[in-house]
């Protein structure tokens, strides 16, 4: 699904500062050389005056410069990317969770299975800008939140944040900002030595922050995470070392902050990433609760939890994990035996609030001893084959992989069926995602004289529908 809006329609979004659209493209004044988000308070450019793109990598590119006061370049993304399962849309999953930092524009090409010319056509074709221009534009977002929530040196920045040298970091702020980073940074500068830097995930409204908060606390596994109502805290599997985050809500709108300690400053993106997607901010509550709230059971549960979002996941190995695990149990028992895995193979890290341990890798796994599992041995079995399945790269569990591959590579392995498999493509982004044989899902049915048959209307929100039936059967 694509947001399909002709040039005099995206005007009439700017003119009425319609937050709603932010993130799903910008406007850029040419008189003045700075692009916008929709929702800009500044006086409304002329129509003849402005042109528009699908992102912040298109408009640098074409010459334009971020707006100083409304910052597009910390808006929502775009909610096309967790609609849309194809090639741009797994591109731009993987970008944003820095592949082409560590693994360069071949990597990204060969995770998404086209050649590099391939893959440049047509993200430019469809965006504006190839894999190299969207990965340049995070690297200056990167830049930009170490400038202003650290006291590092600028040439450790440059490298935290992907660039090759302290002149190509250099130009890349002037060209987006129109400032040096020395002008950026300003009064910004954080005191020295805190280790932890500050970031803003913003979300559309509405979000029900709630209905995560305690999806999240259900789960909560002893050690990696704890959470309050108004409180995450746990640790990080990143590229290139541990990360420890604490998360709040944002005070007077939707969306999140978050501290954050990282091993290595280079995992900003992929943190970043990982967290929103968890959260699911980019999505856009607004179409979903149109789309679903017409419906005779669904509406009055959207009137009852408006911006209703499906948690994410920071790491879809974790994911699986967990769901083999869950396999036929409470959410409360399994979350007693994900804990006592944790306990007896989870590497020990830095502590914050109780929490001073990482979910085991699939290595850790295959090396633990029989008693570290604490189930019965089909399901420990099971685990097992996953976790060899994962280091022989024959099960790719990675955000931005294909669904129906991830699904049929799941259903592949002895001891994961139908609903595991749909499970974890739902965490990992398929809005569509859907648990036809889940004992909570067919007894919500039941109790509205339903038959599954029913969810085909809900298409292509059904992980939304089930977590509205979810949540009202947990009341």
């Amino acid at each position: 699904m694509t947001l399909t809006l002709d040039d005099d329609q995206r005007y009439r979004v700017v003119a009425s500062r319609d937050p709603r659209f932010d993130g799903w493209f910008v406007v850029a004044v040419r008189t003045t050389g700075i692009y916008c988000r929709p929702s800009c308070p500044s006086i409304t450019p002329k129509r003849e005056n402005v042109e528009f793109f699908r992102g912040a990598p298109a408009a640098v590119h074409h010459g334009y410069r971020a707006c100083r006061r409304c910052r597009p370049d910390v808006t929502p993304g775009s909610p096309e990317w967790d609609i849309r399962g194809d090639i741009v849309g797994r591109a731009m999953t993987l970008i944003a969770d820095g592949i082409v930092d560590r693994s360069g524009v071949p990597g990204l090409a060969e995770r998404v299975g086209f050649s590099t010319r391939q893959l440049h056509r047509i993200l430019t074709a469809e965006l504006g800008a190839g894999p190299l221009a969207i990965a340049l534009d995070q690297r200056v977002r990167n830049a930009r939140t170490l400038i202003e929530t650290t006291d590092l040196g600028f040439s450790e920045i440059a490298y935290a944040a992907g660039f090759g040298s302290i002149r190509q970091f250099n130009d890349a702020v002037r060209v987006a900002f129109a400032l040096t980073p020395t002008e950026l940074r300003g009064r910004r500068r954080a005191p020295a030595g805190t280790g932890w830097l500050t970031v803003t995930l913003p979300a559309r409204e509405p979000y029900s922050h709630g209905q995560v908060m305690r999806f999240l606390a259900a789960r909560a596994i002893t050690g990696v995470e704890a959470v309050s109502e108004d409180r995450y805290v746990r640790t990080l599997r990143l590229p290139h070392g541990p990360g420890l985050v604490d998360v709040r809500p944002l005070t007077g709108r939707a969306g999140m902050v978050a501290s954050l300690r990282l091993a290595d400053l280079r995992d900003l993106a992929p943190c970043v990433n990982r967290l929103r997607r968890l959260y699911d901010l980019d999505a856009d509550p607004v179409s979903v609760d149109a789309a679903l709230g017409d419906d005779p059971v669904l509406g009055p549960l959207v009137r009852e939890r408006p911006g209703l979002r499906v948690p994410g996941t920071v790491d879809p190995y974790e994911t699986a994990v967990r769901a083999i695990i869950g396999q036929q149990v409470s959410v409360a028992a399994a979350r007693t035996v994900a804990g006592r895995l944790v306990a007896a193979v989870g590497p020990v890290v830095e502590a914050l609030e109780g929490v001073d341990r990482l979910f085991p890798s699939a290595e850790e796994v295959l090396a633990a001893p029989d008693e570290a599992f604490g189930m019965p041995v089909s399901r420990r079995e099971t685990l097992r084959r996953l976790s060899e399945a994962v280091v022989a790269d024959d099960v790719s569990l990675e955000l931005g992989a294909d669904r129906a591959t991830l699904r049929d590579q799941l259903r592949s392995v002895r001891g994961i069926g139908p609903w595991t498999a749909d499970y974890v493509a739902m965490r990992c982004g398929d809005p569509d995602g859907w648990l036809a044989t889940d004992l909570g899902v067919t007894a919500s049915l039941a109790r509205h004289g339903l038959d599954p048959s029913a969810a085909e209307s809900w298409r292509p929100w059904r992980a939304y529908a089930m977590h509205h039936l979810w949540t009202e059967g947990s009341k």
